[in-house]
C-alpha cells in the first residue's frame, strides 16, 4: 500500500510542476505554438527559419530502438578479455542477417579486463551487457575501449549541376538545379558549397593570426549530404531540411549538386547496457589517455544505457542517424591544462543526445567538429561541473540544445577566433532551447543567426578570444529567463511530422 500511495504522489508531483511550467509558459517569437499544438515560424527576410530538428536519431527519428535477440553470450575470463570478446563478435558477424540484424552478443555480469580495443565492424550486430554488472576494465596502455563502424569511402557519380537560386535559405526543403534530369527519387546526393575568399573575408575570418603566423579558418568546400525526396522540373525536394543557407553573391562558381556513391557503411549496430571503467587520469589532452568509444561510418545506429567512468575524449560520433540514449560518464580526476577534453564529440549528422548525464570539470560536454551540418539534438541532458557545452570549431550548423541543465558551466554558441589554430565562427543556425545554465555566450555571425530562447541564466558579451574589444554582435536572446512552449521543441516537431507513437517509441 505504502508503494502505491508513493508512486501516486510521484505521479501527483510531476503532474503539477509539468501543469504549473505549461501554465507559466510564454511564446517565442521565433516559433509559436497555436491551437492543438501547431508551430507557426517566423521567418528572417531572407526566409531563413529555425529548421525541424525532429530528424535527428536512429532512422531519422521516431522510431523504437529495437530489442535485438541474443544468439550467443559471454563469459568473463581470466586475464585479459580482448580477444576473448573480439572472437566471438566475429563470428557472430559472419551469421546470416534477418531483417537487418545477425542477432545479439550477451555479455553475463562480471568483469572483463581489457587492454586492447574491442572492434565492432558488421552489419545487424549488437554488443549487450547485462546492465551495469557487465564491467569492462580498461587496463594497458591507453587506447580506445569500443571502435564502432568503419571508414567510409564516399564517391560522386554522374553529372554536377549547378543550384540556380540567388538564395536558399537555412531551414528549406527544396532548391532550384539547372538541370534537374539525372536525379532520381531516393539518390544520396552531396550539395557542396564552395568556401571561397569573398565569403571568408565576410565573416571576418581572413586576418586570423596567432603567434606571428597566419591561421586559415576553413578552405574547400562545405558539404551536406541528402536524400532526393521527389523531383519536379528542375526544383529537387530533399527528405531532411538544410541547416545552413546558400547564397550566391558568395559562392561563384557556385554551389552544386551530385549524386554519391557509399562504400563500407555499416547499418544497424548497437552497443547497450554495459559498464566501461578507465583508471583514474589526470592529463592534458596531449597526452596519451584512455577513451570510452568511437563511432564511425555508421547508419542507423545506437549506443544506449552505458556507464563510463575517467575516460577522456570518451565519445565521439561521425555517420548518420545515430541515437545515444542515457548514457551516464563520471570523472572523480579532472584534466589537466587550457585545453579541454570532449566528453560527446558530434561529427556527424542526425545525431540524437538523449538524457545524457556527466559530471565533471574542466571539460566540453559537447563540442562538434569541422564543417559539420546538423540536424543534431541535444534533449534532456544534465552535466554537472565546471564545463560548456560548446561547438568547437569551423562551422557547424543546426544544433539544438533542448531542455538541458548545465548548472555550474555554460552554453556557448560563438566565435573562437585563433583559438585551436583558427577555430573561427564555431556554428550558425543553432538555437539553445528552454535551457538552464549558469552563463551564455551566443554570438551572431555575420549573414546567420543564433538563438537562445526561453533559457535562463546569465547573458555575457565578450570580444574575440585574446581581445578586449570590439565586442562582438549578440545572437537572439527570446524570452529569456522565462520558457516557452513547446516545452521540448525537438518532441513538438516531432511529433508533428510523425506522431504521438513516435514520442512513445522514443521514450516520452
Amino acid at each position: 500500500m505504502y508503494k502505491i500511495f508513493a508512486v501516486i504522489v510521484s505521479i501527483s508531483t510531476w503532474l503539477g510542476s509539468a501543469i504549473a511550467q505549461h501554465t507559466a509558459a510564454a511564446q517565442s517569437k521565433w516559433i509559436k505554438q497555436v491551437g492543438t499544438g501547431t508551430l507557426e515560424y517566423t521567418h528572417t527576410d531572407k526566409g531563413d527559419r529555425i529548421t525541424d530538428f525532429s530528424y535527428a536519431g536512429y532512422k531519422g527519428g521516431g522510431v523504437r530502438i529495437p530489442d535485438v535477440p541474443s544468439r550467443v553470450t559471454i563469459y568473463p575470463v581470466a586475464g585479459d578479455n580482448t580477444a576473448h570478446i573480439q572472437h566471438v563478435i566475429d563470428s557472430v558477424s559472419q551469421m546470416p542477417l534477418h531483417e537487418g540484424f545477425r542477432g545479439a552478443i550477451l555479455l553475463a555480469p562480471g568483469s572483463y579486463s581489457c587492454s586492447q580495443t574491442i572492434r565492432l565492424a558488421g552489419n545487424g550486430i549488437v554488443l549487450r551487457g547485462s546492465g551495469e554488472a557487465s564491467k569492462i576494465i580498461m587496463t594497458g596502455a591507453p587506447h580506445v575501449c569500443f571502435s564502432v563502424g568503419e571508414d567510409v569511402k564516399t564517391e560522386r557519380v554522374g553529372k554536377a549541376v549547378f543550384i540556380t537560386d540567388p538564395y536558399v535559405p537555412s531551414g528549406a526543403h527544396q532548391f532550384t538545379v539547372a538541370d534537374g534530369g539525372d536525379f532520381s527519387v531516393g539518390d544520396e546526393i552531396a550539395i557542396s558549397k564552395p568556401v571561397t575568399d569573398s565569403w571568408v573575408s565576410f565573416m571576418g575570418m581572413d586576418a586570423l593570426v596567432r603567434d606571428g603566423k597566419k591561421q586559415s579558418w576553413i578552405t574547400g568546400e562545405l558539404v551536406t549530404e541528402r536524400i532526393v525526396k521527389a523531383v519536379k522540373n528542375n526544383v529537387i525536394m530533399i527528405s531532411v531540411p538544410l541547416t545552413d543557407s546558400y547564397d550566391a553573391g558568395f559562392t561563384a562558381p557556385g554551389t552544386t549538386v551530385q549524386k554519391i556513391k557509399r562504400t563500407g557503411e555499416i547499418q544497424n549496430i548497437g552497443l547497450e547496457n554495459l559498464s566501461i571503467v578507465a583508471p583514474e587520469q589526470s592529463v592534458t589532452i596531449s597526452q596519451p589517455h584512455h577513451s570510452a568509444i568511437r563511432v564511425k561510418g555508421v547508419a542507423d545506429g545506437w549506443l544506449r544505457n552505458l556507464s563510463i567512468s575517467n575516460t577522456v575524449n570518451s565519445i565521439a560520433v561521425s555517420g548518420r542517424r545515430i541515437t545515444l540514449d542515457n548514457i551516464n560518464i563520471q570523472h572523480t580526476a579532472s584534466t589537466i591544462g587550457a585545453a579541454k577534453p570532449a566528453d560527446l564529440s558530434a561529427n556527424g549528422g542526425q545525431l540524437l543526445f538523449n538524457k545524457c548525464n556527466i559530471r565533471g570539470d574542466n571539460v566540453f560536454f559537447l563540442a562538434t567538429g569541422a564543417k559539420v551540418n546538423g540536424p543534431n539534438v541535444l534533449l534532456n541532458c544534465t552535466f554537472i561541473g565546471n564545463g560548456w557545452i560548446q561547438p568547437h570549431q569551423r562551422w557547424a550548423t543546426g544544433l539544438l540544445i533542448d531542455g538541458c541543465k548545465v548548472p555550474d558551466g555554460g552554453i556557448d554558441f560563438m566565435n573562437r577566433g585563433e583559438m585551436g589554430s583558427g577555430h573561427g565562427w564555431s556554428v550558425g543556425w543553432a538555437v539553445a532551447w528552454n535551457c538552464v545554465a549558469r552563463s551564455y555566450l551566443n554570438q551572431q555571425p555575420p549573414g546567420a543567426f543564433n538563438w537562445v530562447i526561453g533559457s535562463s541564466g546569465e547573458q555575457q558579451q565578450k570580444a574575440m578570444p585574446f581581445d578586449k574589444e570590439p565586442l562582438l554582435p549578440e545572437g537572439v536572446y527570446d524570452s529569456h529567463n522565462k520558457s516557452v512552449l513547446p516545452l521540448s521543441l525537438y518532441l513538438q516537431q516531432l511529433k508533428l511530422r510523425l506522431g504521438a507513437r513516435a514520442l512513445e517509441n522514443i521514450g516520452y
